[in-house]
């Protein structure tokens, strides 16, 4: 490869990490969405030009179906739907990690690695771990997938001995890749393979769907790990470069996302060990709690009277495509004279940053969304919250239950404002599977209803 493909390959690789720099924050992000579409466009043309590729007929075939597959899905997915699409998008790069690592193990003469049977110990390496890493991660990626998809029930799925099966099931792994670097055996490939998809099943199934968010954030890091090591086998430096990228990326924002649920990252990456199975936080005795409920009308009358209120958005905002109507909402309160802000948690929704594509296609100004840590003290100040189909992110449990699966974990201290409309289909439990002790407080109005048509009514009130 000449010196010219390797500065084509750095541009990338450069315009790579701008991306990533860009999408860390609402305001650069769709800046950083035009980097990252720069550098993948010099990275494919940059490949295609390699002296290397024979034949483009079938490239240019794969590029066809696959970018028409990809308009289709990204005009017609849904926001709501985005968690489970990246979950699915995760799996297609662990599965190409693992047919790329087959093919190089059967027909190594095509990559110019060796010779099939005298293949370099370093090149048996690198193609075992990015099999290996490659299965993890589509396996556990297609159990998220039905997690978030509601194919499969998001509780944890636990039996007698399942870390122990895990354990074992990963010393095999590891024994069987040492025994395929000192042979080259192509039956103990498919082998380890086998057990590698296995264990990725084992892992995400035990994780419950209140911690789905870090599992996607785990995957996409394992997805990076995995085309790293594929690069290695095809001597391919933007690949190593880029896989190590969203390797490192991914695992720090899981880092991130574990603190701010009160979880161990070490639970999450060995699917759950070590982890205590809580009950539900249901009432003690089981009794029935009164609940005080309101109307649209009601809620429209407590809002023109505040001074102050905080909306915090959740998944039943995007359920309901309500950011809109809470945008309308806002702007209607601020007619008035009414500071609105919007308070944003961490893991609001099914992954991170889900609340805030939400309002910013809304159009709500980026000034007036903060974060957990810039907005929590201000709701003991503030006169209305407004809690529109978040759930377990502000759940009071999390600070007075220690017996709760949730105790420990940062959550919007809604509860603290003098009063607290919260908008809900129904008094059914959060993603966690846990009742919110907030439904029965003093200071909280349940509006049952869809998020959308509520806030709608509001808007309506409120304008007359």
């Amino acid at each position: 490869m000449s010196s010219g493909f390797y500065l084509l390959y750095l541009a990338a690789s450069v315009l790579f990490i701008l991306a990533l720099k860009g999408l860390s924050s609402p305001e650069t992000a769709r800046r950083g969405n035009l980097y990252g579409i720069c550098g993948m466009a010099i990275a494919i043309v940059t490949t295609l030009a390699l002296p290397q590729i024979n034949s483009y007929a079938l490239i240019l075939f794969g590029l066809m179906i696959g970018g028409i597959i990809g308009a289709v899905i990204a005009r017609r997915i849904q926001m709501t739907a985005m968690p489970q699409l990246v979950a699915a998008f995760h799996s297609l790069v662990g599965l190409s990690a693992v047919l790329i690592a087959a093919s190089a193990l059967w027909a190594p003469e095509s990559y110019g690695i060796g010779i099939s049977g005298h293949l370099h110990v370093g090149r048996l390496v690198e193609m075992s771990l990015g099999a290996v890493i490659g299965a993890i991660t589509f396996s556990g990626s297609v159990i998220a997938f039905a997690k978030l998809q509601g194919i499969m029930s998001g509780k944890p799925l636990r039996f007698r001995g399942q870390h122990i099966a895990n354990a074992a099931c990963g010393a095999a792994i590891f024994l069987l890749l040492l025994a395929f670097c000192a042979s080259e055996s192509k039956t103990i490939f498919a082998l380890m393979t086998l057990l590698s998809f296995a264990i990725g099943f084992a892992l995400i199934v035990p994780i419950g769907g209140a911690d789905m968010p870090v599992v996607v954030s785990m995957l996409n890091s394992y997805s990076g790990w995995a085309a790293s090591g594929i690069g290695f086998t095809l001597s391919n430096p933007l690949l190593i470069i880029t896989g190590a990228l969203v390797g490192s990326s991914g695992a720090i924002l899981s880092y991130i996302m574990c603190k701010a649920m009160n979880r161990s990252i070490i639970n999450v990456i060995f699917g759950g060990f070590g982890s205590e199975s809580a009950g539900a936080g249901v009432s003690a005795g089981g009794e029935e709690r009164p609940v005080k409920s309101g109307s649209a009308e009601d809620a429209a009358f407590i809002l023109k009277n505040a001074s102050s209120v905080i909306i915090v958005p959740g998944y039943g905002m995007a359920v309901a495509q309500a950011q809109h109507a809470v945008r309308e909402m806002a702007q209607e309160l601020e007619k008035e004279g009414i500071s609105v802000k919007f308070a944003i948690h961490p893991v609001a929704g099914r992954m991170p940053g889900h609340m805030n594509v939400l309002l910013a296609e809304a159009n709500v100004p980026y000034d007036s969304v903060f974060e957990l840590e810039q907005i929590n003290n201000a709701f003991a100040s503030t006169d209305v919250a407004y809690v529109i189909g978040a759930n377990d992110i502000t759940n009071p449990a999390a600070k007075d239950n220690p017996q709760s699966p949730i105790y420990g974990m940062p959550v919007l201290d809604v509860a603290a404002a003098r009063t607290v409309i919260f908008v809900k289909r129904s008094m059914a439990a959060g993603y966690a599977g846990i009742e919110n002790d907030l439904f029965h407080r003093d200071n909280t109005m349940m509006l049952f209803g869809d998020a959308k048509k509520v806030t709608e009514e509001i808007v309506k009130a409120l304008k007359h």
